[in-house]
């Protein structure tokens, strides 16, 4: 009896690309990050670098960034087209600035695509994809991830879900946040206190968790999490090599196992014992910029705020004019309903009515000033979108804001590009 012939099917191709870049925290980003998809990657650091693997290993891809050392970037292009072997090899080109002049003169080399640094992952990926022919999936879970430094303490905020592309790029921008700042001992507060956690989510949980402890290196007792999920905290419960690190929904309890201290005094003192570290960002001490973005390309610009519609209800409760009038200036441009209170009893009083998307909310008000409102709301059990707006800056305040279930906190005085960011966050949350 005959056997049937066995039809073998063709064996994929593993495609090689070449990654020229300064910067080795890029480089290495880079290279797990292609291996992961399959790809084999060599890596190089100078125009010199690119010219000898060029020729040596004929890789499918070249990834280079504009601004190279030993030979620029022409010499290269041009001694790559110059030899019958390379002059196909295409190339993606990356740079943190560029002029037009420069654009169209490496046009003419083969350039496919050029992305601005710092580098939206999903855009390379997805400029590698169509280059090579070769699918790559990507994780397009929804997810904000923002990280940054303040008083030698990292902060790291994830909202809205957990994606696989930014826990593994989170380890970069945490290593490089510690070389730009040059943190020996870093302190790390991960806040996740506006996002579900479910089993499902078990994968990317312990993901995100061993990113955050090594890639920053932080002894466990110096990690805090803030969070309200109780799947989050049985996740730690169940985990004696992780027992070392704070799991807590209390933000003065994190603040203060970070800082080591013990704060007293009264809740409404002004502008003392700041907590502006988890608002804002210091000055790095190193003078370069930063190479890893957090964000996606297909995720509009936190100004970005028109593909919203036009039935977005805005309402601001602030006794100050000017503060009215800074917030519907910083949504001219679009068609939102803006409605303003003038204190908290008015507000108050009209709140079972209304159905806003967003409400921005003073603490300092007179007749019933922010807790007040906060207060009566949730006696009215009237759930909304609070961002709270204040001078007042002291940990507990902050603290005891966010225990009454505000999606944000901002300290004034008030920028317009500012507001306009964390109001994005909030209401895309919400759509």
């Amino acid at each position: 009896m005959c056997k049937a012939p066995v039809i073998m099917e063709p064996e994929r191709v593993m495609k090689s690309i070449l990654v020229i870049d300064e910067s080795q925290l890029f480089r290495d980003y880079l290279k797990r990050k292609l291996e992961d998809y399959g790809f084999e990657v060599s890596v190089g650091v100078s125009g010199l670098d690119a010219i000898s693997k060029l020729r040596s290993e004929m890789p499918d891809l070249l990834i280079t960034d504009y601004h190279l050392t030993r030979k620029s970037v022409l010499e290269v292009l041009a001694e790559k087209q110059a030899h019958p072997n390379t002059a196909d090899i295409p190339v993606i080109m990356a740079s943190t600035k560029i002029d037009r002049d420069a654009l169209v003169q490496v046009a003419r080399y083969n350039v496919k695509k050029f992305l601005t640094k710092p580098i939206r992952v999903d855009a390379l990926l997805e400029a590698v994809s169509e280059t090579l022919n070769v699918p790559v999936s990507i994780d397009t879970t929804p997810c904000i991830v923002e990280a940054h430094v303040n008083d030698e303490i990292v902060f790291i905020e994830v909202a809205q879900g957990l994606n696989r592309e930014k826990v593994d790029l989170l380890r970069y921008k945490i290593r490089e946040l510690l070389d730009l700042y040059t943190i020996r001992k870093p302190r790390i507060l991960v806040i996740m206190t506006s996002i579900e956690v479910s089993t499902a989510d078990t994968d990317k949980l312990s993901a995100l968790v061993t990113t955050v402890v090594e890639g920053s290196g932080a002894h466990p007792k110096n990690v805090k999490f803030l969070t309200n999920s109780d799947y989050v905290k049985e996740f730690f419960m169940g985990r004696s090599d992780l027992s070392a690190i704070e799991v807590t929904s209390n933000l003065e309890r994190a603040m203060d196992g970070l800082l080591n201290v013990r704060s007293d005094g009264p809740i409404l003192e002004r502008n003392t014992d700041s907590m502006e570290g988890v608002l804002s960002t210091s000055a790095p001490k190193k003078q370069k910029g930063e190479a890893i973005n957090l964000r996606f390309q297909q995720e509009q610009g936190a100004v970005e705020l028109a593909d919203l519609g036009d039935t977005v209800e805005i309402i601001i409760v602030d006794d100050d004019i000017i503060i009215q009038e800074l917030i519907k200036t910083a949504f001219s441009d679009t068609k939102f309903q803006i409605k303003a209170f003038n204190n908290g009893r008015e507000f108050v009083d009209a709140a079972p009515d209304l159905n806003p998307d967003l409400v921005f909310l003073d603490l300092m008000m007179p007749e019933m000033n922010g807790f007040e409102v906060l207060q009566e709301l949730r006696r009215q059990e009237i759930k909304l979108p609070i961002i709270v707006l204040s001078a007042l800056s002291k940990r507990e305040t902050v603290a005891q804001a966010l225990k009454q279930g505000v999606s944000s906190y901002m300290i004034k005085p008030l920028k317009p590009q500012v507001l306009r960011k964390k109001a994005s966050e909030v209401l895309r949350a919400n759509f």
